[in-house]
């Protein structure tokens, strides 16, 4: 289905608008990864994960992140503190959050379908 997807398995999408993205990225030959690595934020004292992050798609020949928000502005500060955290702990990665304008804008330019 996708020419530039990168992983091993066909990706399951959490909703349209990552979908819309992965189709844009496949229809620009952009190789690209869906949710390939998981990056812990927190831990408890007994060293047990309390809150992880997994971004929505990963361009390897960019190396570069991208996390897909459709949610109301009012409703993204938990993502946005969770990138905010990302990059405190790994200053070296590299990563990009759409919000719903920036998916609104995409889609008008290219056509796509916009998410509800």
């Amino acid at each position: 289905m996708f020419q530039a997807f990168r992983g091993a398995e066909t990706p399951h999408f959490v909703n349209e608008a990552e979908l819309e993205y992965a189709k844009l990225l496949d229809y620009y030959g952009v190789p690209w990864m869906y949710e390939p690595h998981t990056f812990v934020l927190a831990r408890d004292e007994d060293g047990r994960v309390t809150e992880a992050f997994t971004p929505d798609f990963y361009l390897p020949e960019q190396d570069l992140y991208l996390e897909v928000t459709v949610m109301k502005q009012s409703l993204v500060t938990r993502k946005n503190r969770k990138v905010r955290r990302l990059r405190e702990l790994h200053p070296e990665i590299k990563i990009k959050l759409f919000y719903e304008r920036d998916f609104a804008r995409i889609a008008s330019r290219y056509g796509l379908r916009q998410a509800s």
